[in-house]
């Protein structure tokens, strides 16, 4: 069998292992191993295989590791509007109990309503800033 088939086999491998696990840098590995493949059609040694598949798959995960280090964090669901299209929407509150509730109306339902930390309950209209469970956490206009 020749050298390049053998990293045919431990790319597809690796490509095999990646779609089982979910593990993104195990595709960066798997772009080095064809390198490597790459490298055995061209009629390179053993040796210069084994560097540029190391080279290759090596600075991939690296150059994969730089990006998502320098994206932002992703946000929590409840708090997400591309995930939860309640977040953002406004619900008018008439009347706050005293443990910091409030019942209101919102798309044919009641809602219990709280108020994120540093707001002063006070009637009016309010933003939905996130979704706990079967409650709405709100912030004042």
């Amino acid at each position: 069998m020749d050298d390049s088939t053998l990293w045919w086999l431990m790319t597809g491998a690796a490509i095999v292992a990646e779609l089982l696990t979910g593990t993104f840098y195990l595709l960066m590995l798997a772009i080095g191993l064809a390198a490597g493949a790459l490298a055995a059609h061209l009629g390179a040694d053993m040796a210069v295989q084994l560097v540029v598949a190391a080279v290759v798959g090596g600075g991939a995960v690296f150059a994969c590791y730089l990006v998502r280090r320098r994206s932002p964090g992703v946000q929590p669901a409840a708090s997400n509007r591309d995930v939860n299209l309640d977040v953002g929407e406004t619900v008018q509150v008439d009347a706050w109990n005293p443990d910091g509730t409030a019942q209101v109306r919102y798309r044919g339902a009641q809602w219990t309503v709280l108020l994120r930390p540093g707001n002063a309950p006070s009637p009016g209209l309010h933003r939905v800033a996130e979704v706990v469970g079967s409650r709405l956490l709100v912030d004042k206009i």
